[in-house]
């Protein structure tokens, strides 16, 4: 605390004022200069209190120039987190480089100095690290970043081991030839599966978004020609050139002994040796721009038109960030965007509303760090371009010449506020990979890492002090008259209209010259709930399932509570009843398929849902409900503080859900708008033949399409709603997390006691959405812009609804990723990956479904098919490999320990104790150790024996 006093004593009232004088000339360049190169910058930077970092992070750097954090944290237990930053990202290649270093990154995992072909992955496997979901890396502009994750440390030699695959991926790649070759197979297929209409057209945009820019030319994923065919001493030459340590940082957080971790960092990585004349790591510039630079782009199967206005300017001084007015400034910073978006959402609720939704928000310019950009987006009609563009800027311009209002503000601090204290509280409930956030981007960035604790103390004296003059001379600072840029992303349809750059200049030109009225916030001070209903009584109270206590309240609801300890200012909420859409007829269908999405667009009680939104200001609270096929449902999550808001909110859910016209008409407009081009994405075309393969012509899976959507009856859908949430009698609420049973049985009496009950008997019927029996093949034609054959595979059966077999699916599915990653992917080259899902389901009746998908070259499609099937011949022959099954074992042991403190865990335990009758927990261990090569051969051979088998693949090329 007396840190926290002695900052805040520096930080003064007149400090303050400077700061936000500051603020409001920081983005003028000539006062950038002096800024960052005067005396007077110089004197005021010193002035300005510093921001301390965290106490409980070791940062250090070694001789070599290579830089590591390491932390003690104990969430998960006995697990830890490795992780290498590199400051090297495709910004760095030269023109015949393009793909280096996205195809490095890939490398990294095809053969290093002490892991040798797939060692590495093998090895992290066996003890329950999985590839892709725990072991993965990415590669961006300006970083590429590796990951081990959720590593178990309890085991000898583990800790060393990730940290010798660190090493080895800073120095100590082999970049074996052969292995070379075949991953430049599997980086074309990931390319394939990426390049769809946005990437495609954003390929086109940069060269004019960033003209005279490095980073016009400088995605990733390079070019295929760079891919396919460049030298092999090509890769290594960028991998001695930029993987080098004073571009390194090591990031080690988990449940760890921090002097041992670096004592053991110093002593494997301080050996490596800095490259003699390093070349200068350059960060590049993005040019400055008069006149709006506009940029234009079609294309055959993008669905929706989208609009982006940036307005460019400097980012933060780097050499400031770490002090407390760069906290000032990303507050203000966020309360821009919070306010600004209030009022575009605002316009959406209008019967005619300008655009199909919009939204801003301040962050890089795209791609480039050297540049941030206040962007607006708004996603609009076909033919409403000009409309939806003016409406944005408009919003914009409005804002800037007027200001936000005092109301607007007095929300985004609260929101702000009550943010920040949600992340207070639960300080000590951090998993590793939110500390490891923070240290990628202090190490990549130079974000400041402060404790949240300081942060918490600091900023509730710093944020109510901040005027709203502030904010809105930093507004009109960050959207100005020069700088801007525009980029449309259009279909490529007979008969679209295209504005010219000169009518997109024009329309700027319009807005900003039009007479504005300022923006009028109406509020209310009238509470959520004018009345408390009369509420009920607890009429029994028992133990239940898992430690929980069972209350059933005197209209017949069922209330179970589970208290945990696993995160402070958590409250999670799940109520269900049986029925669903199962009892609607099948002529309703329209109906209730949008009945989840019209539903929530009235708001509740005397609130619309702009209204709704406002006085929920400051409140970590949220409710949603819905109609599912067998079940209606409503989900919910709050801060402890704010239960009673979450009960009263449910309590209106039930009770009182508003109709607003205007609102449905304006959801009637944008998703008509949405819709009207959905046929251009080739997916649609995949998904409409999956769902007629599966389903036939059940009208309850059929795809909305835009001609329907003025069929929409909205009093039968609100009839529909009311009809689910009439009576409350059959509903079981379940609450797990960080809550009072003292406290809030009182409050669970009164507003779930005063539920609406009739106490009608009902359960779900079966609607026969059955899949398809029998073995089916469609093998369709499709033109697409980037050649490509894409494969689903379904395979279907009556199965036992056991808790053996639920564990006998999943291990299937993953062993069958393991296979096809080594087989599809990895010796074919043919895929980026195959996705493999397994899941059994108890009702209607028990069934199982395991789901194959892969993208492929047209030409190979056959014979991949071929390579699947033979996968799951192979696993019925001869069942899985001892070491495969001890790998899955391990992953979903470690798994299991971990989830034991999540409060989303125990919330399934409960669900599905409570509607299916399923202990998931019990003899969860033994069992998953229990199951043999032989079980799961035999569990696939059965499976499969139901010869249910259904293919359906999309292909540019040839079916046959």
């Amino acid at each position: 605390m007396s840190l926290c006093l002695c900052v805040l004593s520096c930080f003064s009232r007149t400090h303050f004022i400077i700061l936000i004088f500051i603020m409001k000339k920081f983005f003028r360049k000539a006062f950038i200069a002096v800024f960052l190169l005067g005396s007077t910058g110089t004197a005021f930077a010193q002035q300005m209190p510093p921001v301390p970092t965290d106490p409980d992070v070791r940062i250090g750097k070694l001789a070599n120039g290579l830089t590591y954090y390491i932390r003690h944290n104990g969430l998960p237990e006995n697990q830890a987190d490795f992780y290498i930053a590199q400051k090297v990202g495709s910004i760095l290649e030269e023109d015949n480089q393009r793909g280096l270093a996205h195809f490095l990154e890939h490398m990294c995992f095809n053969g290093t100095q002490h892991f040798p072909g797939t060692s590495l992955r093998e090895y992290l496997e066996s003890v329950g690290v999985k590839f892709g979901a725990n072991l993965n890396a990415y590669t961006s502009i300006d970083e590429t970043v590796y990951n081990i994750s959720n590593v178990p440390v309890t085991r000898d030699g583990v800790i060393d081991s990730c940290l010798l695959i660190l090493h080895d991926w800073a120095d100590g790649l082999t970049l074996d030839p052969k292995e070379i070759d075949k991953e430049r197979g599997v980086i074309h297929e990931e390319w394939r599966t990426s390049l769809g209409a946005m990437m495609r057209m954003y390929e086109t945009a940069f060269p004019t978004l960033f003209s005279g820019s490095k980073y016009a030319y400088r995605l990733p994923i390079g070019t295929m020609e760079v891919v396919d065919n460049f030298p092999y001493q090509a890769l290594r030459d960028y991998y001695e050139k930029w993987y080098r340590p004073d571009l390194q940082g090591i990031i080690v957080v988990g449940d760890i002994d921090v002097d041992q971790i670096e004592a053991k960092i110093k002593k494997l990585f301080s050996p490596i040796q800095m490259p003699a004349n390093p070349a200068e790591r350059t960060y590049f510039p993005v040019p400055d721009n008069k006149e709006p630079i506009v940029s234009v782009n079609k294309d055959k199967e993008q669905e929706i038109t989208q609009i982006m206005v940036f307005h460019k300017h400097e980012p933060f001084p780097a050499e400031m960030k770490n002090t407390v007015g760069y906290l000032a400034y990303s507050f203000m910073d966020y309360a821009i965007s919070h306010m600004l978006n209030a009022r575009l959402q605002e316009l959406l609720q209008t019967a005619t509303p300008p655009f199909i939704n919009a939204g801003v928000q301040d962050m890089d310019f795209i791609l480039a760090k050297t540049k941030k950009a206040f962007t607006g987006v708004a996603i609009c009609k076909e033919n409403g371009i000009g409309t939806s563009l003016k409406a944005l800027t408009r919003e914009m311009e409005r804002a800037r010449r007027f200001g936000f209002t005092a109301s607007e503000y007095a929300r985004a601090k609260a929101d702000y506020l009550s943010n920040l204290e949600n992340v207070y509280n639960e300080r000590n409930k951090m998993r590793n990979e939110q500390f490891v956030d923070q240290y990628v981007s202090n190490f990549i960035d130079g974000e400041p890492i402060p404790s949240i604790a300081y942060e918490y103390a600091t900023m509730n004296q710093v944020v109510p002090n901040i005027p709203l003059e502030g904010v809105n001379g930093l507004y009109k600072q960050l959207v100005n008259d020069t700088n801007m840029a525009v980029c449309l992303f259009c279909p490529d349809k007979p008969g679209m209209s295209y504005p010219t750059k000169e009518d997109i200049r024009k329309a700027l030109a319009e807005v900003r010259a039009e007479k504005l009225e300022a923006y009028v916030d109406k509020v209310s001070d009238e509470p959520l709930m004018q009345e408390k209903p009369a509420g009920g009584k607890v009429v029994t109270t028992e133990k239940g399932q898992y430690e929980s206590t069972v209350l059933t309240l005197s209209n017949g609801v069922r209330v179970v509570l589970k208290p945990t300890n696993f995160k402070a200012d958590e409250i999670r909420m799940q109520a269900f009843s049986a029925g669903g859409n199962s009892l609607f007829d099948d002529k309703d269908a329209l109906q209730f398929k949008v009945l989840d999405d019209v539903i929530s667009l009235g708001g509740l009680g005397n609130f619309n849902a702009t209204d709704l939104q406002k006085v929920l200001a400051g409140k970590v609270v949220s409710v949603s409900p819905s109609v599912r096929t067998l079940s209606e449902a409503v989900n919910g999550s709050c801060a402890p503080k704010d239960l009673e808001t979450l009960l009263q909110l449910t309590y209106l859910t039930f009770t009182a859900p508003r109709a607003d016209q205007a609102a449905f008409e304006s959801f009637k407009t944008r998703m008509k708008a949405a819709l009207a081009n959905q046929e251009a994405n080739p997916n649609t075309a995949l998904s409409d033949t999956v769902t007629k393969m599966l389903y036939g012509d059940n009208p309850r899976v059929m795809r909305l399409k835009a001609d329907k959507v003025d069929q929409i009856d909205y009093a039968k859908v609100m009839e529909m709603y009311k009809d689910r949430f009439a009576d409350a009698s059959d509903f079981t609420f379940i609450f797990v997390g960080n809550i009072n049973p003292e406290t809030a049985t009182p409050l669970i009496e009164t507003y779930l006691g005063g539920l609406p009950a009739t106490g009608r008997k009902e359960n779900f019927r079966d609607v026969n959405l059955n899949i398809r029996k029998g073995e089916w093949r469609n093998v369709f034609h499709k033109e697409l812009q980037t050649e490509k054959a894409t494969v689903l595979i379904v395979e279907s059966g009556t199965c036992d609804y056991t808790l053996k077999n639920k564990l006998m699916m999943s291990m299937l599915a993953q062993l069958l990723t393991m296979e096809y990653t080594e087989t599809v992917r990895e010796e074919a080259g043919a895929s980026y990956g195959v996705g493999v899902q397994g899941d059994l389901s108890k009702y209607p009746k028990p069934e199982g479904v395991l789901q194959i998908y892969f993208d492929t070259d047209p030409g190979k499609r056959a014979d991949m098919s071929a390579l699947i099937d033979k996968g799951i011949n192979d696993f019925i022959s001869n069942g899985p490999k001892a070491e495969e099954l001890a790998k899955v074992k391990e992953y979903m042991l470690k798994t299991y320990e971990a989830n034991q403190k999540e409060n989303g865990y125990w919330m399934g335990l409960l669900h599905d104790y409570l509607w299916e009758g399923m202990d998931s927990r019990t003899g969860y261990v033994d069992l998953v150790n229990s199951i043999t090569s032989a079980d799961l051969q035999q569990f696939a051979k059965a499976f499969a024996a139901q010869k249910n088998r259904i293919e359906v693949s999309m292909t540019s090329g040839d079916i046959n």
